[in-house]
């Protein structure tokens, strides 16, 4: 069946504007609204004219009347179809041939109506299927929510590679041991920063940074030891951190045992017995770590004195210079505990205390009597009288066991405090702690003379005048003799 070329436009705009709402473009217009068809007139009433197709039943038709005006009813039909059916003239009616079955238009398409507009009843919604969702517009390329997705991909892109070489970097997957051997002394009570501060400065881990990270999501930060450790280069954090997790085994050392008031000789054969490299008596004339010239000793003067008795230790194969240097370290940091304030209202120097305080440990036996024999000292100097303690000479002479001579006694050396008033050049051994406070701070007492108490074990009889010391002197004397000529001391 053939159609109108305006039912053929209106069917061709309705497919474009289906397409168009598929594809989210912009509707065409809708065509016009083309008017309705007349509805074709009924037949003319013939039944000449009014043939009836094959198979169909023609329907019995009541018989006109019989009109005896047949122009009357001509002119009312040619009135009813003047647009429809060709009329004969009045004078010679023909008979019409039935008029063509008129094709009925093809419905229209039903305007679409606007998506979110049309409003439906409830009747209608009830049962009826679920629409079709409706097409969303494509945004342009260049809209803004577009490349907001973007940054925001791109920054989840670039947290998740940061978060992997964090995690790289601080569990280093498929790190060592590491090589070599690399020897670290971890102090006592150091943080994680400053041991991995010491661990990188020795090539032991790459980063301190990473190092403390690790210790502190490990939960080992508290764990780690202090001492020295044999490590290895480039080792990972976690093998380094296990290491120190331990405690280390004690470093072969060797200790040596100083005695207060040993001189630098006496000191010497101490050192070579326990091995160290070198020798002594050299090492002891000076060291870097200390100036006798700064406390007031001459010029040209060792470090008699300055080199503080006690146990120290050391590394096997340690040299005599280094035991020399950490004695001068110790006496300055214990010389730093004594008030010297009165000593110094007496015009002495740290120099002249140090040699009371050498003979001080020399002559006494017991603690408590230290504070007295600094008195003396104290007291015969203020008096310009002789010192006459043999301590001095016995070191002036190396002599520090066998009774001395007459001749020895009469020596001219500056040592001697029997014909030399005041103190001697130095002091003549290296004095402790103790010694060193008694002879800053002396007794407040008028002793001006001491003998040994026979009976008792180094203890002293303490005078004041000439004639109480006479009695103390007669009274060893006695008990030497009772001895045999041997001490009369018992110890």
């Amino acid at each position: 069946m053939s159609r109108s070329p305006e039912e053929r436009e209106a069917a061709r705009l309705a497919r474009e504007r289906k397409r168009a709402a598929r594809e989210g473009r912009p509707l065409p217009p809708e065509p016009p609204a083309e008017p309705a068809p007349a509805p074709p007139p009924p037949p003319i009433e013939d039944r000449e004219s009014d043939p009836v197709g094959p198979g169909q039943d023609r329907a019995p038709q009541p018989e006109p009347a019989h009109d005896p005006q047949p122009t009357q009813m001509f002119d009312v039909i040619s009135t009813w179809t003047e647009e429809h059916v060709a009329v004969a003239e009045p004078e010679a009616p023909a008979p019409e041939p039935a008029p063509e079955p008129v094709e009925p238009p093809a419905p229209r398409p039903e305007p679409e109506v606007p998506l979110g507009t049309r409003r439906v009843a409830r009747h209608q919604r009830l049962g009826a299927a679920k629409p079709p969702a409706p097409l969303r517009a494509r945004r342009p390329t260049g809209d803004r929510p577009r490349w907001g997705r973007r940054i925001v991909a791109s920054l989840a892109l670039a947290a998740v590679v940061l978060a992997a070489w964090l995690l790289w970097s601080i569990y280093q997957p498929g790190a060592g041991d590491g090589s070599g051997r690399v020897v670290v002394t971890v102090p006592r009570g150091a943080s994680v920063g400053a041991i991995g501060d010491l661990l990188a400065d020795r090539g032991v881990i790459d980063s301190p940074f990473f190092f403390r990270l690790r210790a502190k999501l490990a939960g080992s930060a508290s764990e780690l030891k202090s001492g020295t450790f044999t490590l290895r280069d480039d080792m990972s954090y976690g093998a380094a951190l296990d290491a120190l997790s331990r405690t280390p085994p004690p470093p072969p050392v060797v200790r040596v045992t100083i005695p207060e008031g040993k001189s630098r000789g006496e000191t010497a054969p101490l050192a070579r017995q326990a091995g160290l490299r070198g020798d002594y008596r050299a090492a002891s004339r000076s060291s870097k770590q200390l100036s006798p010239r700064r406390y007031g000793a001459p010029q040209g003067a060792t470090l008699e004195g300055f080199l503080f008795p006690a146990t120290y230790e050391l590394r096997r194969g340690a040299t005599a210079r280094q035991l020399v240097d950490q004695q001068a370290r110790a006496f300055k940091q214990n010389l730093a505990k004594v008030d010297l304030r009165y000593a110094r209202s007496k015009n002495l120097t740290v120099f002249d205390v140090l040699t009371i305080a050498s003979m001080v440990e020399r002559e006494v036996a017991v603690a408590s009597e230290r504070p007295l024999v600094a008195a003396v000292i104290y007291n015969r100097l203020s008096d310009g009288m002789y010192l006459g303690i043999d301590a001095t000479l016995r070191f002036a002479l190396g002599n520090w066991t066998a009774p001395l001579k007459v001749s020895e006694l009469a020596s001219q050396t500056p040592y001697n405090t029997r014909n030399h008033a005041g103190l001697p050049p130095g002091p003549i051994g290296n004095p402790g702690l103790a010694s060193i406070q008694a002879a800053a701070h002396p007794a407040k007492v008028p002793y001006l003379f001491y003998v040994v108490k026979p009976g008792t074990c180094g203890e002293h009889a303490f005078s004041s005048t000439d004639a109480q010391f006479a009695q103390d002197v007669q009274r060893y004397n006695d008990a030497r003799e009772a001895a045999g000529g041997k001490s009369p001391t018992k110890c």
